[in-house]
């Protein structure tokens, strides 16, 4: 919930669903971190994915796919990071389970190793030899 009480992802306006489907939607993440920023969502108010219906995450990866490749035709990303913040400790925000496809772009960070790693900075980087 929201500090109004009221659940975002429960009140989306028909306008902004890019995809659907019975149990799942598409979204373009309103604070993106990338261009073509999207998030899947489950239609039932749901906080956590291991709270879901097998029904309910075979609709949202469903989704996922068809996302993917509308962001392939329309950006042409060079690959993606997914993740899921689940539960306030792991980050989450909304409490309604939101998964995160994220385009990346060659060049949009130096050294893009890693990816979902770095939510722990000081654990992200394996590659590099201790001085």
């Amino acid at each position: 919930m929201s500090a109004t009480g009221l659940c975002p992802f429960c009140a989306l306006p028909s306008a902004r669903i890019l995809l659907h489907n019975d149990l799942a939607v598409v979204v373009r993440d309103a604070y993106p971190v990338s261009p073509g920023h999207t998030l899947v969502i489950p239609v039932r108010h749901v906080a956590s994915f291991f709270d879901t219906t097998a029904d309910e995450r075979s609709a949202l990866l469903s989704l996922m796919d068809a996302a993917k490749w509308s962001l392939q035709t329309e950006l042409e990303p060079a690959g993606n990071n997914i993740g899921i913040n689940d539960g306030p400790s792991a980050g989450q925000t909304v409490g309604h389970l939101h998964i995160h496809l994220i385009p990346r772009y060659l060049g949009d960070r130096p050294d893009p190793r890693g990816g979902i790693r770095w939510v722990i900075p000081e654990n992200a980087d394996y590659w590099t030899e201790a001085t």
